[in-house]
């Protein structure tokens, strides 16, 4: 009797998928993140959130090319600062512009939409590879909810957009190799897969697994002129990303993600401890989810089981597994235990495993172990909510809290347009952001008389800090010409010209 409700239950998610896959899912998720919406930038990784969120303003607000993107830290200088291709900037800047608004609420929603097409397509990526629409669904709704996919899903960084394009490369790969071979579906997937690279250069390890399946294919079929076509096909769309990795990695003074773990300072033990803690606590707690934990473990085992990856069909997805692996080794000394989001080129993969370990799990299980499954389907979202609804605590913004109690005033201190220099902040880009402000950053002991002194030859105006140490030190106060506004913490001041 038991058995049959959860077929019952089955068989009613199955028939309602799209309906619980389009409205259902996004409308629980939104619901969960309501407050966040209207709530400026705070909390883990900030610095990367307003690094992103001043390049989507800049192209509103100054230059609209997208080989121009700007950073506030610029001196008396234009700010042009290349990083990864800046798609996803351009493209919020773009609606901000329709819009003529700039409010970040505007942001996060294209950011949660960002996320809801990446859902959707690990729907239809999974439902591609099973054929069945059940584990597709329970996929989609276990990838919603993995931890850090629910933080990051309403902050601007170009990992979601990466993310979303290259699991709809993954979907026209899907396409591809299954229902709908032929031309024009590989074409679409080398495509998404380019701009999921250009958008963060991991996202190229996603090409293994179709160049791979169409070499396997090749040597099946003898038809070296298919596959010559389709690797032109591949190359062809890895030439824009190449073009400019070439060109903007070489500027990328100090920056260890090029050199990976060749670079790195720590010790072996310092990087075993790293991996340890990516391994039994960022894969289960972050990535996953604790409840979407036994799915994953049980599809491991199920696969192994069986001894599935002798199945040459699989061979592209465990090549794809291999890379990232190495590509997690390589960079294990940058990541160490607080970059998540640098994994976020595993999660289609982990939660093709967590639909397979669903799947399984239903088709076998009987009575209570059912049950038990779809407990842990719905207590997914209460996880996730209660390991991140916490990062999202005004009073503890992950900077000082000042800048938020008193933004308003602070940002009137000093016209829009006055050069200004800017600190005590070690990123060069959170007070930047919220005090709207253009000039020179700086931290610590990085403001000298000297360097003052040529800054405001430059063009520095006004001193935002809130070190005292800097406003009271015998080689600033000369250039002191009088004080502004005193907020909290900050002092602005008036420099001398």
């Amino acid at each position: 009797m038991v058995d049959n409700l959860f077929e019952k239950i089955e068989k009613a998610l199955a028939r309602h998928a799209l309906l619980l896959l389009l409205v259902f899912i996004p409308a629980l998720s939104a619901l969960m993140h309501q407050r966040v919406f209207s709530l400026d930038l705070m909390s883990i990784h900030v610095w990367r959130q307003t690094q992103t969120q001043s390049t989507i303003v800049n192209f509103y607000e100054e230059d609209f090319n997208i080989l121009h993107p700007r950073r506030n830290d610029r001196g008396s200088g234009d700010g042009i600062f290349r990083m990864e291709f800046p798609l996803m900037q351009w493209l919020y800047a773009g609606v901000h512009k329709a819009l003529n608004n700039n409010d970040i609420t505007i942001t996060r929603i294209l950011c949660f939409l960002t996320g809801i097409f990446s859902a959707w397509g690990i729907f239809l990526f999974i439902r591609l590879l099973f054929g069945a629409v059940l584990p597709a669904l329970l996929g989609a709704w276990a990838f919603t909810f993995s931890p850090a996919f629910y933080y990051y899903t309403l902050n601007p960084m170009p990992d979601n957009f990466a993310l979303c394009c290259g699991i709809w490369g993954l979907v026209a790969y899907a396409q591809w190799r299954g229902q709908k071979p032929g031309w024009v579906y590989w074409a679409l997937s080398m495509f998404m897969l380019s701009l999921a690279t250009l958008s963060k250069l991991p996202f190229v390890l996603f090409f293994a697994a179709p160049l791979l399946d169409a070499s396997i294919q090749a040597w099946a079929t003898r038809d070296g002129w298919a596959w010559a076509m389709r690797c032109a096909i591949a190359a062809l769309s890895l030439s824009l990303p190449f073009w400019w990795y070439a060109t903007v990695v070489p500027s990328w003074q100090g920056n260890g993600i090029v050199q990976g773990i060749f670079g790195a300072t720590q010790s072996p033990w310092k990087l075993f401890d790293y991996f340890q803690h990516n391994l039994i606590s960022t894969l289960p707690e972050l990535l996953l989810n604790f409840a979407a934990l036994p799915f994953f473990v049980f599809g491991l085992y199920q696969l192994f089981k069986h001894k599935s990856l002798r199945d040459k069909s699989l061979w592209p997805f465990a090549a794809s597994g291999i890379l990232l692996c190495s590509y997690f080794l390589f960079e294990i000394n940058m990541i160490t235990k607080i970059h998540d989001y640098y994994l976020f080129p595993f999660l289609p993969f982990l939660f093709v495993v967590v639909a397979y370990g669903m799947l399984q799990w239903l088709q076998h299980g009987k009575g209570w172990l059912k049950g038990l499954a779809f407990l842990l389907l719905l207590l997914m979202p209460f996880f996730a909510w209660l390991r991140m609804e916490g990062r999202w605590d005004p009073s503890f913004p992950h900077f000082n809290v000042d800048l938020l109690r008193y933004r308003q005033d602070l940002r009137q201190a000093a016209p829009k347009d006055a050069l200004c220099v800017v600190g005590d902040d070690e990123s060069h880009f959170i007070y930047f952001y919220h005090l709207d402000k253009k000039g020179w950053g700086f931290h610590h002991s990085q403001l000298s008389a000297d360097r003052l002194k040529l800054v405001i030859s430059e063009g520095a105006r006004f001193l935002y800090s809130d070190n005292r140490a800097v406003d009271t030190s015998a080689q600033v106060r000369p250039f002191l010409d009088s004080l502004v506004l005193e907020r909290g913490s900050f002092k602005v001041w008036r420099l001398v010209e």
